[in-house]
């Protein structure tokens, strides 16, 4: 008896241990769509001087429907990811994380899905909110580019 418990407690904490998801960071991207940068902020804003592009930031909450929306639709769009791809350093980062809830202070982010275009200084050029189609982001994307 007393085994079997150990057994189901070792399964249960087993199940428990990789059934949560973790960030975003560990997802695959869609080949076809937007890939977001796997890394912090900082580190996505020494990639953007590098690469001297902008940043697209797209700050989100987990249980938000319209952020999920966008993810499994719009950024997986190809022509999007094409577009985004070339032309950003694209990172999506959750707001009610510590480091999410610092960038939606600075950057006066009140609501999800709130899409940022950033330059490489940290610099705010514009935003939009809401769920976006792809024709839509894209025309988004090009009015700030340089």
């Amino acid at each position: 008896m007393k085994t079997t418990i150990i057994v189901g407690i070792v399964l249960l904490a087993g199940y428990l241990l990789f059934s949560f998801k973790t960030e975003n960071k560990t997802e695959l991207p869609n080949p076809k769509g937007v890939h977001f940068y796997n890394g912090t902020w900082n580190e996505a804003l020494a990639e953007a001087k590098k690469q001297n592009k902008v940043i697209f930031l797209d700050v989100y909450a987990v249980w938000c429907g319209p952020c999920k929306k966008l993810k499994k639709t719009t950024f997986n769009n190809e022509e999007v990811g094409d577009f985004f791809n070339t032309n950003f350093i694209n990172i999506a980062i959750d707001g009610e994380t510590p480091e999410g809830q610092k960038l939606m202070a600075k950057y006066g982010v009140r609501g999800f899905p709130t899409l940022l275009i950033i330059d490489a200084n940290s610099n705010l050029i514009d935003r939009t909110t809401g769920f976006h189609s792809a024709n839509r982001l894209i025309g988004f994307g090009k009015q700030n580019l340089k």
